[in-house]
């Protein structure tokens, strides 16, 4: 009998071991490989995921996108049938295997940095379930970007004595990558601190000489890959040097000396040219040839006729006096046309009925001038003149006019003795053969 009992208490113990384990089976749960994977911008990743369940049913699978901590978006799920829902991983992302499966990896072909974040799957089956959260799982993906190929520049003159630096730049990567220097010919070397800057791959070189040309090569690094880019440095002897840069500067400035000249000479040129036209447009004749005899001419109505007919006098009629009030310059110019003698100037009656003598000119006595004739009512010449001004001759029925008396100015009244006397000089525009002033 306690054999019996003793069995019967070990198989009870067991049956409740084996049902215990097959409750365990039973329970969904999501299994995660990597949380956290670094995957290479343009590469393909593969998040590993798979879940284990006792039921045979189909499973419901979605992958979710967390970007920020705030926006989380479902990028992929299957359903009877897969299907992609987010327009950034269009065409980029799928499972990794034919659907239904235990294995729910999915693969992001083409990554790129804004890939980088956390990516959650959830499992759900109809007749399973789960505890504790056990139907999902997360991996955290980083995307690194490989460097640039970066740009190498020289700053400084590479002249004998002088100091170079070299610098090295990538414009993308992730992370900052590193960059080393060394010179590959003719001679390779290799650089240490302080010569060079791994941070910000600048390569110093100081006092330079002959044996530091050649070719020196940068490299740009990170986790993510490299690349590189090479610069050729030829030392030079600063006489060298000074004569190339002495050359440009003295060609520049001949050029621009020549330049300079021409436009001086185009502009005094012009204006020369200017000036001259301007000078033949208003130049007066004033040296014009008098005529060879002086004529004086007379006429019913004018006073005088002045040289040549190029100067009359307006006419005029003195109803109250014969002579007005003149000054003694006037009253010679008026005698003189008139061909008086300088030493006898006539008595004149005065604006009081008086007469008045004028006082002959002692430096002008010897000057012998025709006889003064005096006017008669307004007439200065030797005939009167008629009532009527506009009386005319009349030969067998013709009018005529009243024939001019000419007066012949005597040889003695020069142009010189004329100024003496007071007589103004008047200037004549000489005309073009148009007829227009010049």
């Amino acid at each position: 009998m306690g054999m019996s009992a003793g069995w019967e208490r070990w198989l009870s113990v067991l049956g409740t071991a084996h049902l215990l384990i097959n409750v365990t089976w039973a329970l969904l749960e999501v299994h995660v490989e990597k949380t956290t994977i670094i995957a290479v911008e343009g590469k393909t990743v593969v998040l590993p995921v798979w879940y284990s369940s006792s039921s045979h049913q189909n499973p419901y699978i979605t992958w979710h996108f967390v970007r920020a901590p705030s926006k989380e978006i479902q990028i992929i799920k299957y359903l009877q049938v897969t299907s992609v829902d987010d327009t950034q991983f269009k065409n980029r992302v799928k499972f990794a295997e034919p659907m239904p499966s235990k294995n729910i990896s999915i693969i992001i072909n083409n990554t790129q940095e804004i890939d980088s974040g956390i990516y959650k799957c959830l499992v759900n089956v109809a007749d399973d379930t789960s505890v504790g959260g056990g139907n999902s799982g997360e991996i955290n993906v980083t995307v690194i970007v490989p460097p640039s190929i970066p740009k190498c520049q020289i700053q400084g003159t590479p002249y004998t004595g002088s100091n170079v630096t070299l610098t090295c730049k990538s414009s993308a990567g992730k992370p900052e990558p590193g960059y080393s220097w060394i010179r590959s010919a003719p001679t390779t070397q290799i650089f240490f601190a302080p010569t060079q800057d791994v941070a910000k791959g600048t390569l110093s070189l100081i006092n330079l000489t002959s044996d530091s040309s050649g070719t020196y090569v940068c490299t740009s690094k990170n986790i993510a890959g490299s690349s590189s880019c090479n610069i050729t440095l030829e030392v030079t002897s600063y006489s060298r040097t000074a004569v190339i840069v002495g050359a440009v500067l003295g060609s520049i400035f001949g050029i621009c000396l020549l330049l300079a000249l021409l436009f001086a000479l185009l502009y005094f040129f012009r204006r020369k040219k200017k000036e001259s036209q301007d000078e033949i447009e208003n130049e007066i004749k004033e040296d014009a040839q008098a005529p060879k005899s002086l004529s004086w001419a007379k006429g019913n109505e004018s006073d005088i006729v002045f040289k040549n007919g190029t100067l009359s006098s307006v006419n005029t009629h003195r109803d109250h006096k014969l002579y007005p009030s003149k000054s003694p310059s006037e009253t010679a110019s008026v005698i003189t046309v008139a061909g008086s003698n300088i030493d006898h100037k006539p008595n004149y009656p005065n604006e009081r009925g008086g007469v008045k003598t004028p006082t002959p000119t002692p430096s002008l006595s010897s000057q012998s001038l025709p006889t003064y004739i005096p006017p008669q009512n307004g007439n200065y010449f030797h005939h009167p003149i008629p009532a009527n001004r506009n009386t005319v001759h009349k030969t067998n029925g013709v009018e005529k006019p009243i024939p001019r008396r000419e007066l012949n100015f005597p040889s003695g009244v020069t142009p010189s003795n004329l100024v003496r006397m007071g007589a103004v000089p008047v200037m004549v525009p000489a005309q073009s053969q148009a007829g227009s002033l010049v």
